[in-house]
């Protein structure tokens, strides 16, 4: 299993772009077996730790990455600067920012969005966890805002890229009304089913994000199980890695 290669799709926003590299992660090519197969790059879903280990050191080789940096996610909107003197620690974290060269940030996910935001003006990066409890914490939001204070980013420079993730056909709320602010019910593709896609379109506008600076790969993880882990199809599964390192 370990010898198959590993895979990844590019956003067409970023690709070209000489000082950034990044890579969406598929599931192929890593040597977890069964539930985990075989990309699994999280080490707390159950994972046996010497596969998932096997796993991060293949991406790092294959993708030749120098440091490669990731928190623990907590679905909230906690954000954490990568600096040299944090360079190995992991932080409790849903977004991570740099602009340090050769210092990969990785978000690992199965149906939540993980979010590139690329300044190129001042040179920054940062790499967002969205689940539906960042969403409506607008975690968008709180990173554009960080990004502007610590970098000096103006909303209107970013090129912003969202991974697969749940498609609307796939995301229901049976609580909505409870889980969900007011604003959301707008987007429901279908009762109780609901476009977070959109939802984190308009999100991004409202934060002064211009439209033709946002990519959305509008690939549903719950509709694929030979490429993407989907936490809402199969409970006990892997996660994926998307990585954006400045160069």
């Amino acid at each position: 299993m370990c010898s198959q290669k590993i895979k990844w799709l590019q956003f067409n926003l970023l690709s070209g772009i000489p000082k950034l590299k990044h890579a969406v992660l598929l599931r192929q090519g890593g040597c977890s077996q069964d539930d985990y197969a075989s990309l699994n790059l999280s080490d707390n879903v159950g994972d046996n730790p010497d596969f998932v280990e096997k796993n991060l050191l293949k991406v790092k080789e294959t993708l030749a990455i120098e440091h490669l940096f990731w928190a623990h996610q907590c679905h909230g909107k906690h954000i954490h600067e990568v600096n040299n003197s944090l360079m190995n620690h992991v932080p409790s974290a849903d977004a991570l920012v740099t602009n340090i060269p050769h210092c990969t940030l990785m978000v690992t996910h199965a149906d939540c969005q993980a979010t590139i935001m690329y300044d190129p003006i001042h040179n920054a990066i940062a790499n967002v966890h969205a689940g539906w409890r960042g969403s409506v914490q607008n975690i968008f939001k709180e990173t554009i805002e960080y990004m502007r204070f610590r970098y000096g980013s103006h909303p209107q420079e970013l090129l912003v890229c969202i991974s697969p993730s749940l498609g609307p056909e796939n995301a229901q709320f049976i609580h909505y009304k409870q889980e969900l602010p007011e604003p959301f019910w707008h987007f429901q593709h279908r009762p109780e089913y609901f476009n977070f896609w959109e939802i984190s379109r308009m999100q991004l506008e409202r934060c002064g994000v211009l439209s033709h600076h946002i990519e959305i790969s509008g690939i549903d993880t719950h509709a694929n199980s030979t490429d993407f882990f989907s936490y809402r199809r199969d409970k006990k599964t892997g996660r994926h890695g998307t990585l954006v390192t400045l160069v």
